[in-house]
């Protein structure tokens, strides 16, 4: 079996370029959002303009761990395009990606930040599956 997909995402020549490519994911889906969404990205980024890197930079590795089952599937099953086979799993996949930032969510001490992610946590999964085949992109950057 290859390397896990904590072995190639995390390692660290990757990694850097991980959290690059998933903050370029991240902005293009917030343009491509609806104005609570873009409001409540505004908010989180005037308070620390580089939060939203140093979060993907803390969480990537839970959003890995939580990826690797259906990448492990996805290998199993013979291949073919990451993104899709995300895709077809969307509410499966986008519950399990959130629950990541719902549990860090819950443990912030930060109302404004809380109060952000609250607004924009109900269209989370649906933003989340839009996003998928973009993230299986960036997943096979580094595994092909």
């Amino acid at each position: 079996m290859g390397q896990t997909l904590q072995e190639s995402l995390l390692n660290p020549t990757n990694r850097p370029q991980v959290v690059k490519d998933c903050v370029q994911l991240i902005d293009e889906q917030v343009k491509d959002s609806g104005l609570v969404v873009k409001g409540a990205y505004k908010v989180v980024t005037a308070f620390k303009s580089d939060i939203i890197p140093d979060a993907v930079d803390t969480l990537v590795d839970d959003f890995v761990a939580r990826l690797e089952p259906f990448h492990q599937d996805f290998v199993s099953a013979g291949g073919g395009s990451f993104g899709d086979y995300l895709a077809g799993r969307g509410p499966e996949v986008s519950n399990a990606l959130l629950g990541v930032t719902d549990d860090r969510a819950a443990q912030s001490d930060r109302a404004t930040l809380r109060k952000a992610y609250e607004q924009v946590r109900p269209k989370g999964q649906d933003n989340i599956e839009k996003a998928l085949p973009k993230l299986g992109k960036i997943v096979e950057k580094y595994t092909a």
